[in-house]
């Protein structure tokens, strides 16, 4: 058997990953092998390529938190899963690969009526917008919000899922040619190029601010999103944009940013009655906390609450070119790996 995996041999561009081909293990007791279908790219695989991103494994690994496709063979012990059966994987890593050798605990059957396509672009972007919103913020109806990269991964999530729960006014920023997907799923455009966001907020909401502050970029650009959340409200921070460095962007450039992110002031944080949350989905190993989240999601996408948007597609030998696509800012949505 003929299996292919992504491998990232050093911290770099994108050019520094490789296709390797190899034999498939047998799975273990409690293991199950899926046969991936597609594999989710988020801007997490991005940073840990570019060595920002820890914990990691050595090099080289496979990197990827999630995939979709069928079991392929199960160990003893797997009673929840047969062979055939469509499924989605949440590994943590490894997930770009066409054979995925994983802890069958971390796999799960894919829902009647939803697509491969879609079981790998909502595990770790709406598990990331709900884990936030959700289990950290308790979102109620509503509540005001501001999304930064609204019509990223994250944020068409975090869009879907406040227009679900009926919060709102919700804003989010992008680019000026992505103003209609936000605006179809719900948001309020705010022009990150010529518009100042902050004071959008401020007079937006009389000058309180709102509940919820989703902040992919990081760096300094938290202090200004920190401006704008009100009394109670929190900012969420769960990524490094501002340091990925695009074609445009040398990596000096990004350490150099690194080195000059915001670091918070406890007592204006108590004075202001504000609170900062760092998020990494990855890194969070409390399964009891996880998996109902994932639940509801699916029970969204059955409902019709939750229809992940998905950008592009690459075969696994373009991945230097999805991952520079993200850099980029060019996607609208979920871009995947097929194998």
């Amino acid at each position: 058997m003929d299996g292919r995996r992504l491998l990232l041999n050093k911290a770099g561009a994108p050019s520094t990953m490789t296709v390797e081909r190899f034999e498939p293990a047998a799975p273990g007791p409690g293991e199950v092998v899926v046969r991936v279908t597609f594999s989710g790219v988020n801007f997490a695989d991005l940073l840990q390529r570019l060595g920002f991103y820890n914990p990691r494994p050595p090099y080289p690994f496979t990197p990827g938190y999630e995939a979709s496709g069928h079991v392929l063979a199960c160990g003893e012990g797997v009673e929840h899963l047969e062979v055939g059966q469509a499924v989605i994987a949440v590994p943590g890593s490894g997930a770009h690969t066409s054979h995925l050798l994983c802890d069958a605990g971390l796999v799960m059957p894919l829902p009647a009526g939803m697509t491969h396509q879609q079981g790998a672009a909502l595990p770790v972007t709406y598990l990331t917008a709900h884990h936030m919103l959700h289990h950290l913020g308790g979102l109620k109806p509503g509540h005001t919000v501001l999304v930064h990269g609204g019509a990223g991964g994250v944020g068409t999530a975090a869009l879907q899922l406040c227009r679900w729960m009926e919060a709102g006014p919700v804003w989010a920023t992008a680019s000026a040619p992505k103003r209609a997907i936000v605006e179809s799923l719900g948001g309020t455009f705010v022009d990150r190029h010529a518009e100042d966001f902050v004071e959008v907020i401020k007079r937006g909401t009389n000058g309180r601010g709102v509940d919820h502050v989703l902040d992919p970029i990081g760096g300094t650009h938290l202090e200004r999103s920190l401006a704008c959340v009100a009394e109670g409200g929190r900012l969420y921070t769960y990524g490094l944009s501002q340091v990925a460095p695009s074609g445009r962007r040398r990596l000096l450039y990004a350490l150099m940013t690194l080195r000059r992110r915001t670091k918070f002031d406890p007592l204006r944080l108590m004075n202001r009655n504000r609170a900062v949350h760092g998020v990494h989905m990855g890194t969070w190993s409390d399964r009891s906390a996880l998996m109902p989240q994932i639940e509801r999601l699916l029970h969204g996408v059955a409902e019709g609450h939750i229809d992940p948007v998905i950008d592009r597609i690459f075969p696994v030998e373009e991945a230097a070119e999805a991952h520079q696509h993200l850099h980029d800012g060019a996607n609208v949505g979920k871009v995947l790996l097929s194998f």
